[in-house]
């Protein structure tokens, strides 16, 4: 006599995430198609170039950073040389990206941290990425993902917040508890295929205050599409 099989209940809650898991894996692929070179917009040669401009990158497009970095690496191209170098020369060659103080004195301070505490190479494991001053999770997950090919969380930025809110994978607005969304959402591998591709979408088609819906191929499975924009 055979064994009994039983049947499995799957409950309303692993029901609707086994349907949002299913959805963004869609949404994944036609990005995929979309975007099939996208990749870090930031122009950088060496991982602590891609750091710097990261922190640069903060309230403030990729396109100005791109602007200001050739002349700030020219000047100090490596993490000893902006260790070392004058602060207010500092300030004055990062100051159109905006918050340039902050900025200049995180940049200075993060770069010492790597010459003294990680033999002038940028740490390749999160936790020491974020003992950097100036570096959270946004910052590390594109240094790790572009530098060094690791898959360690899904970048967060204001491209990702936005449009994962508005496809309804997420309905958070913190950034930190829509990584974790994200995270249980996607394969690992694709954590960073999603970020980048969803950040030339939004550049693209769903901008904050005039997103192209006619135009998009995801609006089927976007819950939001052709509604009133809320800019929050």
């Amino acid at each position: 006599m055979g064994a009994k099989i039983i049947p499995v209940k799957i409950g309303s809650g692993e029901k609707k995430l086994l349907i949002l898991r299913e959805r963004s894996l869609e949404i994944l692929a036609r990005l995929k198609r979309l975007y099939p070179d996208a990749t870090c917009s930031l122009n950088y040669s060496t991982p602590v170039q891609l750091l710097v401009a990261t922190i640069l990158s903060a309230q403030c497009t990729d396109e100005r950073v791109n602007k200001v970095t050739p002349a700030l690496f020219g000047k100090f191209p490596d993490a000893e040389s902006l260790a070392i170098a004058d602060l207010v020369e500092l300030e004055n060659l990062v100051r159109s990206t905006g918050f340039y103080r902050n900025k200049a004195k995180n940049i200075q301070a993060a770069c010492r941290m790597i010459v003294t505490e990680f033999n002038s190479v940028v740490p390749n494991q999160m936790e020491q990425l974020l003992k950097l001053p100036g570096v959270a999770r946004k910052t590390a997950n594109v240094v790790l993902a572009h530098a060094y090919g690791i898959n360690a969380g899904v970048t967060v930025d204001t491209h990702v917040k936005r449009l994962s809110g508005r496809l309804g994978v997420t309905e958070h607005t913190d950034p930190v508890r829509i990584e974790q969304d994200l995270m249980g959402l996607l394969p690992q591998p694709d954590w960073e295929n999603w970020s980048i591709r969803l950040i030339y979408h939004g550049r693209a088609i769903c901008k904050a205050r005039s997103p192209v819906c006619i135009a998009c191929e995801l609006a089927d499975l976007c819950p939001t599409a052709n509604k009133p924009v809320v800019v929050g």
